[in-house]
């Protein structure tokens, strides 16, 4: 497996990996509901492009084939982390945070994590600085406001 740079052409493999993850691997800490808000399937692709090409965004390969991703801005906001469903605690969420953390010259990373990605964030030394309530199309959603000082 090797990490690289985003590029246009994942943008598609990537919004099927955001999808199926989230209704995969997030089952668990939220309802059906939640879930159809957060990952609708609808994604608008240039939108997400625009986005990671805005961010510092990398890619986990497996012969070709993307397994997971994460991005970060400049300013040290690491909006997203994915790993499929099927490459979970196989360390390459670790291994993307690792390199994300480091681009930037920040004195800290704030993320807002899932229920499900809580107890990894904690693991890596992230706290919580506020539990919030995010409102999707009048679904309630609950995430976590962390940060770690580096």
């Amino acid at each position: 497996m090797e990490i690289r740079e985003y590029k246009t052409s994942d943008c598609k493999a990537i919004t099927d990996l955001f999808y199926n993850t989230v209704h995969y691997i997030n089952s668990k800490d939220y309802t059906q509901e939640q879930l159809d808000v957060w990952a609708t399937g609808n994604i608008d692709i240039d939108k997400w492009n625009k986005s990671f090409l805005n961010n510092y965004t990398v890619v986990m390969e497996d012969n070709g084939t993307i397994v997971g991703f994460g991005d970060v801005n400049n300013v040290g906001y690491l909006d997203r982390l994915y790993v499929h469903k099927n490459y979970q605690n196989r360390g390459i969420a670790t291994s993307i945070c690792d390199v994300l953390e480091n681009k930037y010259d920040v004195d800290h990373i704030i993320t807002h994590a899932s229920i499900t990605a809580k107890l990894f964030f904690e693991k890596r030394g992230y706290i919580v600085v506020k539990k919030q309530f995010v409102d999707r199309d009048g679904v309630q959603l609950i995430n976590y406001v962390m940060q770690k000082n580096k």
